[in-house]
């Protein structure tokens, strides 16, 4: 009897967990990004900037997002125009070896280096992630060449 109720209770939870994704529906997962910890949100910034995906996006990045280009033209960008170039560039990926590395993190803060080696130049990309309630956000990123 013992094994009977065991077996409708773990089908009903089942069922239910399946019910709840159903209902989120495929579109909410293609806007959603797993951002609660600092790597997951690394790892989709990552994506975002190298492999053109674009689910999760506007989510990713701090409302006083900044983007910094050190290069012979000096530049800044704004959070919006960040987001409008990366999902305009929806599906493409980039031809480069990526490489991360953490360079400070702590409980609530995290800067890494990015490196994208293209074959005839390399672009390094310093990022500040910062924890904002149970998500992690891309706060600041400074781009250099060489």
């Amino acid at each position: 009897m013992k094994t009977l109720v065991k077996t409708f209770t773990a089908a009903a939870l089942i069922a239910v967990s399946t019910f709840a994704m159903a209902a989120e529906g495929p579109e909410a997962k293609a806007t959603k990004a797993n951002l609660s910890t600092a790597d997951f949100a690394l790892e989709h910034y990552v994506a975002v900037t190298t492999e053109g995906e674009s689910a999760g996006v506007e989510q990713l990045f701090a409302e006083d997002f900044n983007q910094k280009i050190q290069a012979t033209n000096a530049q800044s960008n704004s959070r919006s125009e960040v987001v409008k170039a990366f999902k305009k560039q929806k599906g493409e990926k980039l031809n480069c070896t990526v490489s991360t590395a953490i360079i400070e993190e702590s409980a609530d803060y995290m800067v890494a280096k990015v490196t994208l080696k293209f074959e005839d130049f390399t672009k390094t990309d310093l990022v500040t992630l910062e924890r904002e309630g149970n998500d992690w956000k891309v706060s600041k990123s400074i781009n250099s060449y060489k």
